[in-house]
């Protein structure tokens, strides 16, 4: 079977799918691809089930090279100017790569993640039932390295539909998220201060959670003590300096810290494409009660 070898990986690549779901109870969180709908949309160019194992490639740098055969490749997310062999080919297209020949990404002028998917899949061995890794607990397989051998699974006979998805291009401006009201929004001052405030991604910002700057939220009583609870992607934290956490996919399962508001499962996607230095603006979905 074909497999990729890795040269290069840039800041971070590691395998993701659509996480180990259904394990909370025994202390695991899901983890999965950052942005779900690349990852997905990657698989989908390449006739893939939605949860076969990608490469999920932060900040570009990444590139392999084809053994054992021929395959079919699609890169989806932050536009990297992908090429096989020095020749670029499109984004959110499928591209057929020869063997011995070299899959390169650049490095992206906007947006942060990029994903590269295999017509057949990243073979890893799961771990509990997941190819993907975690950054905080350190499940699954590890970060590639420039050496990995990656194998190939076995795809259907069905070939892909579509040649390229006709998709929006990421923007570089000031990025708009919907939220709702968290549990604890009646624990700060004045919680639309959320929704009033041009923030910035911190360079403290990773899988686990993106850190934003701005103007701290108040605290109504500081000294109050909240015990730990149940915690979920998108999930804006307030710790004590008043600056909020949207926790990302390898979130702790409880936290501590009061929710102010949760970002809509429709724009957390968007969460994985945020690049330090970025401005971002919050809405409230609905009304505040």
């Amino acid at each position: 079977m074909p497999t990729l070898e890795v040269l290069r990986t840039g800041p971070l690549a590691i395998l993701q799918d659509l996480g180990r779901a259904g394990l909370a109870h025994l202390g695991v969180g899901r983890s999965g691809a950052a942005d779900r709908r690349s990852h997905t949309l990657a698989n989908r160019l390449v006739a893939n089930p939605d949860d076969r194992a990608t490469v999920e490639i932060m900040f570009g740098g990444f590139a392999a090279r084809v053994h054992g055969g021929d395959v079919d490749i699609a890169v989806t997310g932050a536009d990297t100017d992908p090429t096989v062999n020095g020749t670029m080919f499109g984004t959110n297209s499928i591209h057929h790569v020869h063997n011995g020949e070299v899959i390169s990404l650049g490095t992206p002028s906007t947006g942060l993640r990029t994903y590269l998917a295999v017509r057949g899949g990243i073979s890893a061995t799961p771990v509990l039932g997941s190819r993907s890794y975690d950054v905080m607990s350190a499940i699954g397989p590890a970060p590639l390295r420039a050496g990995d051998v990656l194998p190939i699974g076995e795809h259907t006979d069905d070939y892909p539909e579509l040649d390229q998805a006709p998709v929006a291009a990421l923007s570089g401006s000031i990025v708009e998220l919907r939220a709702l009201p968290g549990p604890r929004h009646d624990w700060f001052v004045d919680p639309d201060a959320l929704v009033h405030t041009d923030w910035v991604v911190s360079d403290h910002s990773d899988r686990v959670g993106t850190r934003l700057i701005g103007r701290p939220l108040g605290h109504r009583n500081p000294d109050r003590q909240l015990p730990s609870e149940g915690t979920t992607r998108g999930a804006i934290q307030v710790p004590p300096n008043g600056l909020p956490l949207i926790l990302g996919p390898d979130h702790p399962l409880t936290g501590g810290y009061p929710v102010v508001g949760v970002v809509i499962d429709e724009d957390v996607d968007k969460v994985a494409q945020l690049r330090p230095g970025q401005h971002l603006r919050l809405h409230w979905a609905r009304p505040r009660l």
